[in-house]
């Protein structure tokens, strides 16, 4: 599979107001291109967006992603751009391609290959129109109207219900329809809102209990469990992803950092070993073939054994919702197979080392690993890793090396790393009284550090003590007790800010700075004067979890506010809502409930209860039909199919559908200026 790059996600997101989103896939020009190039999108009304400079590749891919909000009125195009970047002379323009937002209404997606056209405003550049490659985008535009809370209870209050049923034999489960329903290219979507709905309502364990127990249910082979893409294995996936970012970052960075770093060969493949001159000046040898796999093999079993040891003394650290699902796992696979013991260990690396470890390994920009893609080299020794992590989650590494037989020197570590993983999952699945007793969760002192890192601050118009700062980026340390910085760790501190006095924590609008990572930290100064601190991170999960923490330590403060600005004070007005007081209410909400608890995802239940609705609502027929398709299945005793008005359907069918059109007689009460905005 090719990587892509992806563009826009515009999305506004707020109650009683419609949002949309842009997402394209790039894999550009197909006629050869300067050696270096970056891609660049902007439209009249949003900010620009500067992709990775993709080095050494006449045929560069991006894989990445942006998102942008759409304003009102929207803007009229996309206009995605590809330049030669150049180190010391200008950057050379490559071409465009130009993505009307009007027939993207229309549309909803667009996807393909795009002609790139030259710049129309220089004639010159007209002669070269047709001869300047292509690019492959993938767009979609996407409305969301998120509507109050209340609307959304009756649905959320069912899906709660039948996940504390729990599984019953001799019934069609709900869950079981959603899954049998839901195309494989809606499934993972799916399963990211399943989850992140049920982490905000505290019955996460339970839903994922729920679908192993129904994965356990259909007739499978130890081998083969929880292989293929069931709404099983991808919400346990996405599981992870939304709560065990950090322990992520903590288990394979220091080894990702270690690779990029040392920029060293590895190469296990004859049939694809370099070979080059080694020795000292004068005197040069060529390296045989023996001796490059040799020395990859020293290198990979390494980079091997330092991040197993990393992962074998992780268990305690990692998040207890995550060893709670494992441990649940663990004991469901035991019970369906109790003759196959080692089937619970692989139904644990199936999701850990296959679908967490493995991806993260390959693609860590993808998870907010590195910056930046890595270049051809250190992309073959983060492959091999990851094949190798794989191998080892297998449990079986003699079956990887049947396969790939240049793969044999590296069995003999292995062979030790899947005693190691065994290991480590017997610590990882142990008892609740374990985890609670163990060393690796010791009460905080009270005044703990929560947080800390370096943070780009934004100087902006008022007083206060950040603002008298000569420093740009400044050390922060969050506390039970302030929030202080210094000019680096460990050096002396040059201001806090208690507590008590900090009256919100939000994010900024991308427009304000330029940046979608800015945060804000509204506070009274000693003077009882209202502030605003400007923060920039380094990354959207750097960004979530500041916000988080911020907001945790800060949630009894009695003066909180109610509403805040989510732009700026420019001149002698505010960008977000062009208020002219400074001192003026906010004109967004704040949000002082949603934190990250043990995940690295904010939490929006309504949002996720809306996009379910607008899945839910086009299954409703797939829903019946596969009701009754599923109870013929099972025999005529499972009752009538009723006759006269149609097929009589079970109460919690009935249900969901009366919520269902509750909520689109909803939306069709909402004002006609924001129907305009759906697609």
């Amino acid at each position: 599979m090719r990587p892509s790059s992806g563009l826009p996600q515009c999305g506004r997101r707020c109650p009683h107001s419609g949002g949309k989103s842009m997402r394209c896939s790039s894999i550009p020009p197909s006629t050869a291109s300067p050696s270096m190039s970056w891609m660049r999108m902007h439209s009249g009304i949003w900010p620009r967006r500067t992709g990775t400079v993709v080095k050494k590749s006449c045929y560069p891919r991006w894989n990445e992603a942006f998102e942008f909000e759409l304003p009102d009125p929207p803007a009229e195009k996309l206009c995605v751009e590809v330049w030669d970047w150049d180190l010391v002379s200008k950057n050379d323009f490559l071409g465009k391609v130009v993505v009307s937002v009007q027939g993207l209404r229309a549309a909803g997606h667009q996807e393909g290959w795009f002609r790139l056209h030259p710049d129309t405003a220089k004639a010159r550049e007209e002669r070269r129109r047709g001869s300047l490659g292509s690019l492959q985008l993938q767009v979609r535009l996407r409305d969301e109207t998120v509507l109050p809370s209340h609307c959304y209870q009756p649905l959320v209050q069912l899906l709660c219900q039948e996940v504390k049923a729990g599984h019953q034999a001799g019934g069609v489960h709900l869950v079981t329809l959603l899954d049998e329903t839901t195309t494989a290219e809606c499934r993972q979507d799916v399963a990211v809102n399943l989850v992140k709905l049920f982490l905000g309502q505290g019955l996460v364990k339970e839903f994922l209990d729920l679908l192993f127990e129904l994965e356990l249910a259909k007739p499978c082979e130890p081998n083969t469990l929880f292989r293929s893409n069931s709404l099983a294995s991808k919400s346990m996936e996405s599981f992870l992803k939304v709560t065990g970012m950090q322990y992520l970052h903590v288990v394979l960075g220091p080894t990702i950092s270690r690779v990029f770093e040392e920029k060293k060969y590895v190469e296990l493949d004859p049939s694809k070993v370099e070979i080059k001159d080694v020795g000292c000046s004068g005197l040069h040898r060529v390296q045989t073939e023996s001796e490059v796999i040799e020395q990859g093999r020293q290198l990979l079993q390494s980079y091997l054994r330092e991040l197993l040891d990393t992962i074998g003394k992780s268990a305690p650290t990692c998040p207890p919702v995550i060893r709670a699902a494992f441990r649940q796992l663990f004991q469901r696979v035991g019970e369906r197979f109790p003759q196959h013991q080692h089937t619970q260990f692989v139904a644990v690396t199936s999701f850990l080392c296959l679908r967490f470890f493995s991806p993260a390994i390959m693609t860590p920009k993808l998870f907010h690993l590195r910056e930046t893609h890595a270049d051809a080299r250190t992309s073959r020794t983060l492959l091999l890793l990851a094949k190798a992590v794989q191998m080892v989650g297998n449990m079986e590494p003699a079956a990887g090396r049947a396969k790939e037989e240049w793969l044999a020197p590296l069995q003999p570590a292995l062979q030790h790393g899947a005693s190691q993983m065994r290991a480590f999952i017997i610590q990882l699945v142990g008892t609740e009284e374990e985890e609670k007793g163990g060393e690796g969760w010791p009460c905080a002192p009270r005044t703990a550090v929560v947080k800390e890192g370096l943070l780009f601050v934004h100087k902006t118009r008022g007083k206060g003590p950040l603002l008298a700062s000569t420093s740009k980026k400044l050390h922060f340390c969050l506390t039970s007790e302030a929030l202080s910085f210094s000019k680096s760790p460990g050096a002396e501190r040059c201001g806090s800010i208690a507590l008590a006095n900090i009256r919100a924590a939000e994010k900024v609008e991308e427009k304000s700075f330029g940046s979608c990572h800015v945060m804000q930290v509204v506070y009274v100064d000693d003077a009882g004067q209202q502030e605003t601190a400007y923060l920039q991170c380094k990354c959207v999960n750097e960004l979530n979890q500041w916000l988080s923490a911020l907001r945790k330590v800060c949630g009894n403060n009695p003066q909180l506010l109610h509403a805040y600005h989510p732009g700026v004070f420019r001149g002698d007005k505010w960008s977000c809502c062009h208020q002219k007081d400074r001192t003026g209410p906010g004109c967004g909400r704040t949000r002082h409930s949603i934190t990250l608890q043990d995940w690295s995802d904010p939490l929006q239940p309504d949002v996720e209860a809306q996009r379910l609705f607008q899945h839910l609502h086009g299954l409703q027929q797939p829903l019946r039909e596969k009701y009754w398709q599923l109870m013929e299945e099972g025999g005529p005793q499972n009752g009538p199919r009723g006759c006269g008005e149609g097929p009589l359907l079970p109460i919690e069918l009935r249900r969901l559908f009366e919520a269902l059109q509750d909520l689109e007689r909803c939306h069709r009460q909402l004002p006609p200026a924001l129907l305009e905005l759906q697609t």
